[in-house]
C-alpha cells in the first residue's frame, strides 16, 4: 500500500523577532512526520503573498491563529490520502482550495507551512536528506552574503540603505569562505567600537551602530575586511540592499535619502560614485522602489555588466511578475523568498524561469526568522549559486550556516560544486 498524507496539523510558534508565526506538521500514513516553521518580513513588498494575521488585540494583532485553523480544517481535509512525494499536486491543491490570487483566504503563511512540511515529509519517509529530495545529484553549495551593518527598515538609526553585506569571493571550501566572514565580522565590532558607535544588533545579527550615511558605513567595511588580513574585492566582497521603496516619495516620484532629495537619474549616479569609491562592490538589491520600474530597467541597461542587480520587491517571487521584469530588462538576478510567493512549486518555478532567461538567483532569509534551515538544502538543492541569512550572529541566522557545513561533510569535497561569483556568472 502507498504512503499518504494522513494528516495536517499547525500550531503557533514565535520568530526570531518575538512574533507569532506557523508552525506545521504533516504525518503520513506509516507514521513518518515532516515539521516546517515559516518566516515573516518586516521589509515587505505590496505584490507579496498575504502573510494571514488576526488582528484584534491579541498579540498586537499579528496572531497566526487564523491562519493555523486553516490548516487544520480545510488544507488537512484537502490534503488527506494525497500522494506526499507529488509536490507539484500537494501545492495546487491548496493554491485551488485558497481560491485567491494572493492566498489571502487561507493565508500564505498556512499554505507554505503545509508545502514545506510535505517536502520535509516526503524526504524523511526515503530516508534521504531534504537536499537530495529537492536536487537529486546535481548539488551546489552556495556562495553566501552576510548582512553585517543594518539600516533602513532593519535598524533604528540614520542609514536609510538596509543591508550592508560582506560575501567571500575567493574561497576554497565553504567552510573557508564562512571562516572569513567570521574573521572579518568580529574585525568589524572592533571598528566600530574605535570609531566611537555602540555595537547593537539589528532584527538580521547585523551591527546597528547610528552612523552619518551610507558611505560611511561601506568605509568601515572596507576598513574591516582590511584590517581582518583580506584584500577588498579579491578575497572579501561587498554588496547591499538599497530597499529604495521606504524612501521613494510616491507624491514627488522622487528618493528622500538621508536628509536629501533626489530624482531617478541622481540616485543612479549616487550609486555610481559608491562603486567608483569601492570597486569591491558586486551586487546592488532593488537600486530603485518597487514602482520605479523604468529607471531600474534603464540602470541595468546601463550598468548591468558592471554590478548585479537584483530584484526583490518588484518582482516577488511571482513567475508572473519575473516574466514583466525580463521582458523589461529590470535587473540581473531575483531574490528568492519562500514565503513571499507561498508553496515550494511556484519558488522552483521562479528560479528556473530566472535562470532560463540568464538571470542569477539569491535565496533569501527573512529578517523574523526560525531555526528551521529549509532553505539552506533548498539552496543546495536548487543550484541558486547565491544565499543571504544574515551576519554569522543570532542563532536563527548561524544554524542555516551550519547546516550548509553539515552538508558539505556529507557530500564531501568530491561530491558538490563550489559556486563562485562573479565567476560562474557572465552578465556582458
Amino acid at each position: 500500500m502507498s504512503v499518504v498524507i494522513e494528516s495536517v496539523k499547525a500550531r503557533e510558534i514565535f520568530d526570531s523577532r518575538g512574533n507569532p508565526t506557523v508552525e506545521a506538521d504533516v504525518v503520513l500514513s506509516d507514521g513518518t512526520l515532516g515539521r516546517a516553521e515559516v518566516p515573516s518580513g518586516a521589509s515587505t513588498g505590496e505584490k507579496e503573498a498575504v502573510e494571514l494575521r488576526d488582528g484584534g488585540k491579541r498579540l498586537q494583532g499579528k496572531g497566526v491563529a487564523k491562519a493555523v485553523t486553516n490548516v487544520n480544517t480545510e488544507i488537512n481535509k484537502a490534503l488527506h490520502g494525497a500522494d506526499p512525494f507529488n509536490q507539484a499536486h500537494i501545492d495546487q491543491l491548496m493554491i485551488d482550495l485558497d481560491g485567491t490570487p494572493n492566498k489571502a483566504r487561507l493565508g500564505a503563511n498556512a499554505i507554505l507551512g503545509a508545502s514545506m512540511a510535505t517536502a520535509r515529509a516526503a524526504a524523511n519517509d526515503l530516508h534521504i536528506p531534504l537536499y537530495r529530495y529537492l536536487g537529486g545529484t546535481d548539488l551546489e553549495l552556495p556562495q553566501t552574503f552576510h548582512n553585517v551593518i543594518n539600516g533602513g527598515e532593519h535598524a533604528d538609526n540614520a542609514i536609510d540603505i538596509q543591508e550592508f553585506m560582506i560575501t567571500p569571493v575567493d574561497r576554497s571550501s565553504f567552510r573557508d569562505g564562512f571562516e572569513k566572514i567570521v574573521n572579518t565580522y568580529h574585525t568589524l565590532k572592533k571598528v566600530i567600537e574605535a570609531a566611537g558607535y555602540t555595537t547593537g544588533l539589528g532584527d538580521e545579527g547585523g551591527f546597528a551602530p547610528d552612523l552619518k550615511n551610507s558611505e560611511d558605513a561601506l568605509q568601515m567595511l572596507h576598513d574591516a575586511i582590511i584590517k581582518a588580513g583580506y584584500t577588498p574585492g579579491k578575497e572579501i566582497a561587498i554588496a547591499f540592499d538599497a530597499a529604495a521603496s521606504y524612501f521613494y516619495n510616491r507624491d514627488t516620484k522622487n528618493y528622500d535619502f538621508e536628509g536629501k532629495t533626489y530624482k531617478s537619474e541622481q540616485l543612479g549616479e549616487y550609486y555610481i560614485h559608491l562603486l567608483d569609491k569601492f570597486p569591491e562592490i558586486i551586487s546592488i538589491e532593488d537600486p530603485y522602489g518597487e514602482e520605479d520600474w523604468g529607471h531600474f530597467a534603464s540602470f541595468t541597461k546601463k550598468y548591468g555588466n558592471r554590478v548585479q542587480l537584483v530584484a526583490d520587491d518588484p518582482v516577488c517571487t511571482n513567475p508572473v511578475l519575473i516574466k514583466d521584469a525580463i521582458k523589461q530588462g529590470m535587473a540581473n538576478s531575483i531574490l528568492i523568498k519562500l514565503n513571499q510567493i507561498g508553496t515550494v512549486t511556484e519558488t522552483l518555478e521562479a528560479i528556473r524561469l530566472a535562470r532560463k532567461n540568464g538571470y542569477t538567483t539569491m535565496i533569501s532569509h527573512r529578517s523574523g526568522e526560525t531555526g528551521d534551515t529549509f532553505i539552506a538544502d533548498f539552496t543546495v538543492a536548487t543550484n541558486a549559486a547565491q544565499l543571504k541569512s544574515g551576519a554569522p550572529a543570532r542563532s536563527e541566522r548561524v544554524e542555516k550556516y551550519n547546516q550548509l557545513l553539515r552538508i558539505e561533510e556529507e557530500l564531501g569535497t568530491d561530491g558538490t560544486r563550489l559556486a563562485h561569483f562573479p565567476d560562474s556568472v557572465d552578465f556582458d
